[in-house]
């Protein structure tokens, strides 16, 4: 690679493969692929960028509206758990 030459967008992603999965060091990636130490970790960093947005709930409101509701329901499941666990105590002790 060193000539110049912009690597094509194959390349990069298959740099990218090798250093997330061939279990060798970046450095060692790096050097046998002709480029840059720093190159290949950016390109880590850009994968990882654009990875990343995918994990985040699109619809952030709605997600906060379920968690409340089912985070109600196990208050009520617990409460009830409480009561049925004093009753049951005191049914035991007659």
């Amino acid at each position: 690679m060193g000539n110049g030459n912009r690597p094509t967008p194959e390349f990069r992603r298959e740099a990218v493969r090798l250093a997330l999965t061939s279990g060798r060091t970046r450095r060692e990636i790096a050097e046998d692929l002709g480029i840059g130490l720093s190159t290949l970790t950016r390109w880590l960093g850009q994968e990882r960028d654009v990875r990343e947005p995918s994990e985040v709930p699109v619809d952030l409101h709605a997600e906060l509206k379920r968690l409340r509701r089912e985070n109600a329901v196990l208050k009520q499941e617990r409460d009830i758990l409480k009561k049925a666990a004093a009753f049951f105590a005191r049914e035991g002790s007659r």
